[in-house]
């Protein structure tokens, strides 16, 4: 059965991800990540975080996929002496050195291509696997009939990873210069600027007597987003995708909230499950778009599994993220036909208002009785981290979510 696998910024996101359904997380230590800008774990944090893990049964895959200049090889050597005494299941790895010195130093550690090594082909997998890696996650380029063939030539044992949501980049998988050189944040470092999501104007060289002229490129109302992709969903296709050999289903997001977390792992984990349940009798469900379109993204597309990237770019329409829906409160207690809560965003009482849980798609119902800690009446809970309770007739477990319902 294919792997769920699900980002983890910070220890909320990671628990967040493992409660609604992810069967493994990958997180990044302080440094040598591609994600410099998420909160990410001390050394202390990882192995807490490791154990945390394996004790419900779920693995942890520590991303080191930085391609780190000669410089930075002794901080990397530290690095890996302060973990190894970890058990990761596995390290996602990118440069040919990194992955060298990590079979030397923490040869107990399954090793994991990065996508950001590009590989596209068998012979890329087989010369991986000939080095030694356990896994490679697949460029994002490539459709879904290569990966069929791919699976079909490299050994039983060798696993592919492949994204099937989340954010992607116009650049061949992930390699980028814009960043660095507009604004010195070098984005194969892991401080990416995103400047592929800006908006751009020409300016007509030829017109020197009219040095300011700008050419606007017309897309939309909202700018000319040129380069900015829309957001990976393969929510639709969950049958395809399971009966392709990818070893991982991988959601892009570590930069993301902890209720995206949550909404991705749930939907996924639902639709997944469905189809081992049901076989040829699998039915997509339409809630569970509905419930991907709550979260923060671009418009969707189904990346470059059914298209070409040279023919279609899958650049977006307008510019910017969607509306997701508003991450309310977290379940802390549930007695007497009230749940406890943990305030994330102003709520109010009376307030319609959906309940998440594992497994299930958001439930309706009206916030009544709203009270204090105390026990008193409230009209509303609006300071971060309030605690406070209201009536819910509906079933809830402690960690599920409350999120704005479907009139707001």
């Amino acid at each position: 059965m294919a792997e769920l696998l699900l980002p983890a910024g910070n220890f909320e996101k990671m628990r967040s991800a493992l409660r609604f359904g992810a069967d493994a997380v990958y997180l990044a230590g302080k440094s040598f990540g591609l994600r410099a800008s998420a909160d990410n774990f001390s050394v202390d944090e990882l192995a807490e975080a490791v154990a945390f893990a394996h004790k419900i049964g779920k693995k942890v895959y520590l991303t080191v996929n930085i391609t780190p200049h000669v410089y930075e090889y002794d901080s990397l050597v530290s690095f890996f002496k302060e973990i190894e005494g970890i058990a990761f299941d596995g390290l996602i790895i990118a440069d040919p050195g990194v992955f060298s010195l990590a079979g030397e130093m923490l040869p107990n550690i399954d090793r994991h291509i990065s996508t950001q090594a590009g590989v596209v082909s068998d012979r890329d997998c087989i010369f991986w696997y000939r080095q030694g890696a356990k896994r490679v996650v697949l460029a994002r380029e490539l459709s879904l009939k290569e990966i069929e063939d791919i699976r079909k030539k490299v050994p039983e044992e060798f696993e592919l990873e492949c994204f099937i949501h989340g954010s992607m980049c116009v650049s061949f998988s992930g390699r980028c210069l814009l960043s660095e050189h507009f604004s010195g944040r070098d984005g194969n470092r892991g401080y990416c600027a995103q400047p592929c999501r800006w908006d751009y104007n020409l300016y007509e060289l030829a017109e020197v007597n009219k040095p300011d002229m700008r050419l606007p490129i017309e897309e939309t109302d909202r700018g000319s987003f040129i380069m900015s992709s829309r957001d990976l969903c393969m929510i639709e296709h969950i049958p395809e995708l399971m009966e392709s050999g990818i070893s991982s289903f991988k959601i892009e997001g570590r930069m993301k909230s902890a209720y995206y977390c949550a909404v991705t792992a749930n939907t996924y984990r639902m639709a997944i499950d469905e189809f081992i349940k049901s076989g040829d009798d699998f039915r997509y469900d339409p809630e569970w778009m509905k419930e991907l379109e709550s979260v923060t993204h671009r418009e969707y597309c189904s990346g470059y599994y059914f298209d070409e990237p040279m023919k279609n770019g899958n650049l977006v329409t307008r510019g910017g993220y969607l509306t997701e829906k508003t991450y309310y409160a977290t379940v802390e207690k549930c007695e007497n036909g009230r749940i406890y809560l943990v305030q994330k965003n102003k709520m109010l009482s009376g307030q319609i208002c959906e309940l998440l849980s594992p497994g299930k798609t958001g439930r309706a119902f009206t916030a009544d009785d709203m009270r204090d800690e105390d026990g008193n009446p409230i009209d509303s809970a609006p300071h971060p981290r309030q605690r406070f309770s209201v009536k819910c007739g509906l079933d809830a477990s402690v960690g599920d979510i409350i999120r704005s319902g479907p009139s707001t």
